[in-house]
């Protein structure tokens, strides 16, 4: 498997599709055998939402959006991509962190195939675990991540491990799972643009945290909470690992979908109510109206949010520093609503939040762009996690 070597390549040109829940990205970006990556091409295309959501529509409409990015990166005219990613966010995926641990009473060396053997052995406990949890399901999973976090030995953080000699080994990997009747989907998108199905995957949620930790932030303890169109995603991360996450059903289309049910009016009339109420321009009577309507959707997104700490706070408390990436015209209010509650007022909490927005002010400097190249939050990190973990 080979997760402790990835040796760095040439400059290349490289395409990268950001699949969510509320939009489809897409980007061209020279990878870099060392440096910035540089950024030449961004387009992003919102995914149709409506009243209720059907899987199978949902998945069909991602599609469509897909199919749009792809041919936009395709027909841009700045060159054939050398490689091809695809980052998939909640709910096209989901991730765990397995701890593998080995001791001994004589030194061991540790090598890469002893990592492999190790990994092997844990990759099939949980195809195992998977299949005893859904003996009913029809839909298999395919493996489309597979990350070394941290490597201690004998108790101690180890950056290179390779070679050196321990009694003790602990190694936090993640193993992230997607569909493969949505793997499929996308490889068939793709290959109509770019004839080839040769499509390598990574998680949002790993390439967020990684970025976050590694150059972004001091601190070995944070929150990531990633909103999207239709789920929220909320992680942990303990002494520099990503240790549990969360998600729940509840994202930016809650909010619009719930103003429409209580106006009586089309998604649309109540996505433009909420911009004018967010923003405070709406009309005193409007707000009026909107007021509680508002409040009590994010009351109940809130409740969501607060379960999921209390399911990742079993064994720790909550850290206090929070990541947050959202949508752009959403961030503000979201973290507003986490910002107001603070968790019950520490009951979990080391302090109250400390909330950073993952915007592209957050992230000037880690990547250079071509010209006018629309800066997308998103696709900056991606890139960023791709060229400098992934090259």
């Amino acid at each position: 498997m080979g997760i402790f070597s990835s040796p760095k390549k040439e400059k290349k040109l490289v395409a990268v599709f950001d699949v969510g829940s509320a939009s489809v990205g897409g980007a061209l970006f020279f990878m870099h055998k060392s440096g910035l990556p540089q950024i030449i091409f961004s387009t992003r295309e919102p995914i149709a939402f409506e009243e209720k959501l059907n899987p199978e529509k949902f998945l069909s409409l991602t599609m469509k959006s897909l199919e749009v990015v792809a041919s936009r990166v395709c027909t841009s005219g700045l060159g054939a991509p050398k490689q091809i990613f695809c980052v998939l966010s909640a709910p096209w995926y989901a991730s765990q962190t397995r701890i593998i641990t080995l001791e001994k009473n004589n030194l061991f060396t540790f090598t890469t195939k002893l990592a492999d053997d190790l990994i092997k052995k844990e990759i099939n406990f949980l195809e195992q675990e998977h299949k005893s949890k859904n003996k009913k399901s029809s839909h298999n999973l395919r493996h489309i991540e597979l990350r070394s976090i941290k490597t201690l030995l004998n108790g101690y953080p180890t950056l290179e491990p390779i070679g050196k000699k321990a009694r003790e080994l602990e190694m936090s990997i993640l193993v992230s799972m997607s569909p493969e009747q949505v793997l499929e989907k996308i490889e068939d998108v793709i290959s109509r643009h770019f004839h080839s199905k040769d499509v390598k995957y990574s998680s949002f949620n790993t390439a967020a945290f990684t970025v976050a930790r590694d150059m972004l932030t001091h601190h070995e303890n944070f929150l990531l909470v990633d909103v999207g169109g239709e789920m929220t995603e909320v992680s942990l991360i303990k002494k520099d690992v990503l240790s549990e996450s969360a998600s729940f059903p509840l994202g930016r289309n809650f909010i619009t979908r719930g103003v429409a049910k209580a106006l009586n009016s089309s998604l649309g009339e109540a996505k433009s109510l909420i911009s004018l109420y967010k923003d405070e321009h709406a009309h005193h009577a409007t707000e009026r109206k909107l007021a509680p309507i508002i409040n009590k959707l994010k009351n109940e997104w809130l409740k969501n949010f607060q379960q999921s700490l209390a399911s990742l706070s079993k064994d720790f408390s909550i850290p206090s520093v929070v990541f947050l990436t959202a949508d752009s015209d959403m961030r503000a209010f979201f973290k507003e609503i986490i910002k107001a509650e603070q968790f019950h007022q520490y009951a979990f909490t080391e302090s109250k939040f400390q909330i950073a927005v993952l915007d592209t002010k957050a992230l000037h400097g880690i990547a250079t762009f071509k010209d006018d190249v629309t800066r997308d939050a998103s696709l900056i990190i991606e890139s960023v996690y791709l060229n400098n973990f992934l090259s």
